[in-house]
């Protein structure tokens, strides 16, 4: 008789200590659950704390508070693209407007102008304007593209040749500009395995930038480790705006008109999409943008 009184007297403990810690988790839940709606009404940085010992609320709770930091950097992200996104709209609106508001002022004058000479002054600085909606047009389809639908499809291409053609293109404009750029490329061929039409439009944008702060210098260099480096005087710069030369939408206030932001923006997403890297630095007044290639 006795070992069934002593069973029933230990189930009886076991019950209430089972109750007991339904009762204790129940508590923690309900102040979790209070103190989780509480954190989202008041916008809180603060992490869900529990009392309670039990491991496995304490592994509940670990687990929302990864969900809840997860959420506060997706949140910020979005907080930062939508005050982008705005940002964005205003310059792209005002540099749509600039020449547009040109092209419409010159038709203006053209209603009532006899004198051909005028005319065709007018008819000039209205092909400016038009080249200017142009090529701002051509960026923003072309940011579209290699941020949506681009696949990089590489091949191999002797480094020294692709180099030296794009420098050639751009021939002219540095000469408009008195630039006379210093070129430093090694005779030894370097393959590299890269998308020849993006590497184009990448040192395309580079060259861009460098004819928009150049003082009259460039240093270009190849390495054989597939580094090429573009090096320009630029005392209108700073340390502040060169770190933010490969944002989106970022301009450095200097006259230009035909600029939305988007050309080392675009540069740096297909260096990515390449697995290369490119980076800027800014020392003793000098800009330098190191673009990095993976060579075969």
């Amino acid at each position: 008789m006795v070992i069934p009184w002593f069973l029933c007297g230990f189930l009886l403990c076991i019950s209430v200590l089972l109750v007991l810690k339904l009762y204790l988790m129940k508590k923690d839940l309900n102040n979790l659950s209070i103190e989780f709606r509480n954190n989202l009404e008041s916008d809180t940085n603060n992490l869900l704390t529990v009392s309670t010992c039990d491991r496995d609320v304490r592994k509940l709770v670990a687990e929302i508070n990864i969900g809840i930091e997860q959420l506060r950097y997706h949140r910020h992200r979005y907080m930062n693209g939508d005050r982008e996104l705005k940002e964005a709209l205003t310059n792209i609106s005002h540099d749509l407007r600039t020449p547009l508001t040109g092209i419409c002022g010159y038709l203006e004058l053209l209603k009532d102008e006899n004198d051909l000479t005028a005319i065709k002054s007018y008819i000039s600085l209205i092909q400016n304007r038009v080249s200017c909606l142009k090529q701002l047009s051509e960026e923003l389809f072309c940011y579209s593209v290699v941020t949506s639908s681009w696949v990089a499809t590489q091949e191999n291409v002797i480094l020294n040749k692709a180099l030296e053609e794009n420098l050639l293109v751009f021939y002219g404009a540095f000469k408009k500009r008195k630039i006379e750029p210093v070129v430093e490329i090694p005779d030894t061929f370097i393959p590299c395995y890269i998308d020849l039409p993006a590497f184009n439009r990448i040192v395309s944008n580079i060259l861009s930038n460098v004819l928009k702060y150049s003082e009259g210098d460039l240093y270009v260099k190849l390495y054989a480790n597939g580094l090429i480096t573009f090096t320009n005087s630029a005392r209108s710069l700073t340390p502040v705006m060169v770190e933010r030369l490969f944002d989106r939408f970022y301009t450095v206030e200097t006259g230009q008109k035909n600029s939305t932001g988007l050309g080392l923006s675009i540069a740096k997403t297909l260096v990515d999409q390449m697995g290369g890297e490119i980076q800027a630095t800014y020392q003793d007044k000098k800009l330098t943008i190191a673009l990095k290639l993976n060579i075969v």
